[in-house]
């Protein structure tokens, strides 16, 4: 079995340069998630304003995690049957169109319209979500592997950073309808850029019978996958485990925090997009420092994702002190920081152990998973703060509490991941 210690790592802008197919995917990332932070900031603080309830918004967040929910073994499916470059192209294309809808949206009896846009927007993106995550090694060699996914990581991270923070401004100083037509446009370049990939006309694997039935049948041959591979399925849940004790709650928090305790702009838009931009530096930097000391090597990736639940844990007990908002500020880095570690590590020794038939299907049941847990966290937090008043220090001790119990199960199983794979193949 061969193993990442026998391959050399590759440098980032050498990736860049030689690659030109992972260029365009790059570059098509890079401004539709800048449109992406300018959309959810400004959703966020449009639906705050309108209903003024934690549970609406948590809706949100609930709406946006159900659609990819719903969505993700679907697409996971489409990745696996038909070519994925065009999926990704026809997804881009839907989306420029969807987001221009919440130009409709104006007064609080409007509010219905912007969760079905919004559903419809995140529903399309659970097909380009994981259908992103399966086409990468088809147009990256294992040597280059490990780099494109930890630069993958650190560009959502960046335009996290960037897009929230230009967000917030754009939304504080100029109104929300700029986020949503900057939103629509990015889609449209990024479809144009994935268009320039050179990728096959078709992957062979859209050539079995067709029909609800047949989708269903090779969705759940995935699903049997993962079951009967107990290594592959521990690290599918860990952006699920992530999601469940912190991305989500989190999330509602950031919103609460910004408009009721450090306001600056329109209703704590500035506020809300500082608090994003940290996130983002955190997620940022993380995968680009750890992976200096992992190298590309299966037992440091394992042991790195458990410093990653660390960290988290620290950042979310520093945001709950909230003692000043540098303090805060600085929480939500190291929270950003420790989770990209999970995630980026975890995706990273996915995409080498994954067979490519069934590349897609994992992914997407991954993503589903993720989604699912990000929506039940979403909905238990927002019910916890309107109906039992809990403070937010409270919420973040509890979430705290729950992050260390899934850190410890990763101990427990996911460090013994390479032993138990050796011995299943054996």
């Amino acid at each position: 079995m061969e193993t990442t210690t026998d391959i050399q790592p590759l440098g980032y802008l050498p990736l860049i340069r030689q690659n030109p197919d992972y260029r365009n995917l790059w570059l098509g990332q890079v401004v539709s998630l800048l449109g992406d932070w300018f959309n959810l900031i400004a959703s966020a603080t449009l639906i705050a304003a309108l209903t003024r309830s934690g549970f609406a918004v948590g809706g949100l967040f609930i709406v946006r995690m159900l659609s990819q929910f719903l969505m993700g073994p679907f697409g996971g499916v489409l990745a696996d049957r038909f070519n994925r470059k065009s999926i990704l192209i026809v997804s881009d294309l839907m989306r420029a169109v969807i987001v221009l809808g919440f130009l409709l949206v104006r007064d609080a009896g409007d509010v219905w319209l912007l969760y079905t846009l919004t559903a419809l927007q995140l529903g399309v993106s659970g097909i380009f979500i994981p259908t992103k995550d399966a086409i990468l090694p088809d147009i990256v060699s294992e040597q280059e592997l490990g780099a494109a996914n930890a630069l993958n990581a650190t560009t959502w991270s960046t335009m996290l950073a960037l897009g929230a923070a230009l967000g917030g401004v754009v939304a504080g100083q100029w109104g929300l309808a700029p986020s949503f037509i900057i939103d629509s446009l990015t889609f449209i370049v990024s479809a144009a850029l994935i268009w320039r990939i050179n990728y096959p006309t078709g992957t062979g694997m859209g050539k079995s019978a067709s029909g609800p039935v047949q989708v269903f049948r090779q969705y759940f041959d995935g699903m049997r996958y993962l079951l009967q591979n107990g290594h592959i399925f521990i690290l599918a849940v860990q952006k699920a485990s992530m999601a469940l004790a912190v991305s989500s709650m989190f999330s509602i928090l950031q919103v609460e925090i910004a408009s009721r305790v450090f306001v600056l702009g329109e209703g704590g838009s500035t506020s809300l997009g500082l608090f994003y931009a940290s996130v983002g530096v955190g997620t940022g930097v993380s995968p680009i420092l750890a992976r200096y000391f992992t190298r590309d090597q299966e037992p440091r990736l394992r042991v790195a994702i458990a410093w990653g639940y660390l960290i988290t844990g620290v950042g979310m007990l520093i945001v709950s002190s909230l003692m000043n908002f540098g303090m805060v500020l600085f929480g939500a880095f190291l929270r950003g920081f420790g989770v990209a570690i999970v995630w980026v590590f975890s995706t990273q020794l996915l995409l080498e152990k994954l067979p490519n038939r069934i590349r897609g299907r994992v992914f997407g049941t991954e993503y589903a998973l993720f989604t699912l847990m990000n929506a039940l966290g979403a909905a238990v937090g927002g019910a916890l703060m309107d109906r039992l008043q809990l403070g937010i220090p409270q919420m973040i001790w509890g979430m705290t509490a729950l992050l260390l119990v899934l850190g410890a199960l990763w101990l427990a199983f996911g460090l013994k991941g390479q032993r138990f794979e050796l011995q299943v193949e054996s």
